[in-house]
């Protein structure tokens, strides 16, 4: 249920690995990693597109466009069958580790013939890596490592993919005859960055007919498990999705108990105890009895409990009952809070659209304030430069006005370097509304040099915000070891706001260091950094994540009126 770009963007994506892994050009293998960025990232659909159409993506040559036209049409690419035989299976499935490059992943087939995860922790564990040119034992530590990650995920996927099929699945079950409600439930109502099976929820009189839909639906690969009330099915992305179908007057027991989590749900049922209640997912019960009490709606069952609704991103035990029962419950930040993105990029640097596009989508969004920060000079690939930033601002300045009454703010993302210094010096920085800073590299640096690096960029300032600060990919590579404690601490004494990276391949700072931050006083920013007005939209999964740490629209800095946030954002903004 991909859509058509990103399922194009995957397969460019892989025969860029494989160019690599045969020890190919590798000024061919960066063409077909840019132009897979690019696809995924393009706003129109694909399979729309002619050849003319396809070129016009930025990235995308003659031969690319006629290759995607040919795996569109087809589902494969001659040239790429051939490359792909001559690399052997078992180098594929290596390349699925974190942190294990398509180089290494041949060596150790070449060698050693591993050519499974399994026998390359058995290689490890034998020490046979040791011998081989490039290997030593912090190799080996590392691909320990990207292993974990490998095996933690499982067969999670990141939250955005769950949520594009799960909401394509309830707006063609919404549709049969005799649904009166259908949401989906579970962990990714609950907004976990990772997902492991999609529950969906009907309520209606007869379940067969929905049964029937979910097992006959295009995108439906094969029929797991199908019964009265709950048929299971895996979709041709290898996604499992639950459908269970309720009678309409459990709607709400049904949709509190599917929804979860496990423990969260175990409080609740301690406290209808106390209560002489027993709670199901079909009602709450009186226990000498068995005559239903309420069942209809969470918040009759909540209230009935003495108990406020409580939003899903919170149902974790994590104190939510006990906040409940004392009335202290946050209202959480919304996406209608949000007033501004201010950290986003355009094809000056490594985005994908150009200034007027972005500014343009950011207007289409209803903003207040808009900021783009493309990257400084010490990303040398970015081959940005004064000239071009100060021509951008001229740019950026030429458009105050066109989109009604949205301000345009000019920043920057600066590196953080190695020793915590940032690209360009104070009195150039002074220039810039804001500056975002963010580490990009030396991630492997002690905990004590990370810390310190990070520390010195908050007491920077001109740095309003650190960008994606533990710079974990969700499932590809870890968060910088840095004692964050310390750098909360730091943010807090120095007014520094941490980000919260809505792209769904880092959601960073995540829940859990959102929690911490905030017992430190910490304020927030949840930004897109789109590369693409694609991307754009992804702030919902930045503001699912703000609300899984508590926030409310106080902590987060971009839900402020221009008025405050500038004031916050002082001296850059001036």
């Amino acid at each position: 249920m991909a859509r058509p770009n990103e399922e194009v963007a995957a397969v460019l994506q892989e025969y860029a690995d494989l160019v690599a892994i045969t020890g190919g050009d590798a000024f061919k293998a960066r063409a077909y990693e840019k132009a897979a960025r690019a696809v995924g990232g393009h706003p129109a659909d694909v399979s729309t597109l002619d050849l003319d159409g396809l070129r016009g993506i930025p990235n995308v040559g003659r031969s690319i466009a006629e290759k995607v036209i040919e795996y569109l049409r087809t589902g494969r690419v001659a040239a790429f069958e051939e490359t792909r035989a001559s690399v052997p299976p078992g180098v594929r499935e290596l390349l699925t580790i974190p942190t294990l490059g398509p180089r290494k992943a041949l060596a150790l087939y070449e060698e050693l013939r591993v050519s499974s995860v399994d026998e390359l922790l058995d290689a490890i564990h034998r020490e046979r890596l040791r011998g081989l040119k490039g290997f030593g034992e912090k190799t080996e530590q590392n691909i320990l490592h990207g292993i974990e990650l490998l095996r933690k995920a499982g067969g999670r996927i990141l939250l955005s993919a769950a949520a594009d099929a799960a909401e394509r699945i309830v707006a063609d079950l919404a549709g049969i005859e005799g649904c009166e409600d259908c949401a989906v439930a579970g962990s990714l109502r609950r907004m976990r960055e990772t997902i492991g099976d999609v529950d969906v929820l009907v309520a209606a009189a007869r379940a067969e007919p929905f049964m029937e839909a979910v097992s006959t639906l295009p995108y439906t690969a094969e029929v797991i498990a199908r019964g009265p009330k709950k048929t299971s099915v895996r979709t041709l992305d290898g996604l499992q999705v639950d459908l269970r179908v309720l009678p309409p007057d459990a709607w709400g027991a049904g949709l509190l108990y599917f929804t979860g989590s496990k423990a969260h749900n175990i409080r609740v049922r301690e406290i209808a105890v106390r209560h002489g209640l027993k709670l199901s997912e079909y009602g709450l019960f009186r226990v000498k009895s068995g005559r239903k009490v309420v069942s209809r709606t969470e918040e009759e069952i909540y209230g009935r409990l003495g108990l406020p609704w409580i939003p899903p991103t919170l149902r974790e035990d994590r104190g939510e009952i006990a906040a409940g029962l004392a009335d202290g419950l946050p209202e959480l930040v919304t996406e209608d809070d949000i007033r501004g993105d201010l950290h986003t990029h355009t094809d000056l640097t490594d985005g994908l659209a150009p200034l007027e596009d972005m500014v343009a989508a950011a207007a289409g969004r209803g903003y207040a304030y808009y900021a783009v920060t493309d990257h400084a000079p010490d990303l040398a690939m970015q081959r940005m430069t004064r000239e071009k930033a100060l021509a951008q601002r001229d740019r950026l300045r030429a458009l105050e006005g066109k989109y009604g009454r949205m301000r345009l703010l000019h920043g920057t993302e600066l590196n953080i370097g190695p020793d915590g210094e940032v690209d360009w010096p104070d009195d150039f920085l002074a220039g810039f509304d804001l500056c975002v800073a963010s580490v990009h590299s030396h991630f492997k640096q002690s905990r004590e040099e990370l810390t310190r690096r990070l520390v010195r960029a908050c007491e920077n300032p001109y740095v309003a915000i650190i960008g994606h600060p533990t710079t974990r990919l969700i499932g590809k590579r870890p968060p910088i070891d840095a004692d964050f404690d310390a750098v909360f601490a730091a943010c807090a004494r120095t007014g520094t706001a941490l980000e919260i990276n809505a792209h769904p391949e880092r959601l960073d700072l995540g829940d859990e260091e959102i929690l911490r931050a905030r017992r430190h006083g910490v304020k927030f920013a949840v930004n897109t950094d789109a590369h693409s007005v694609t991307h754009l939209p992804y702030l919902r999964f930045g503001v699912g994540t703000a609300q899984r740490g508590w926030l409310t629209k106080d902590d987060v800095i971009n839900a402020w009126p221009l008025q405050r946030l500038r004031r916050f954002l002082r001296p850059a903004a001036g």
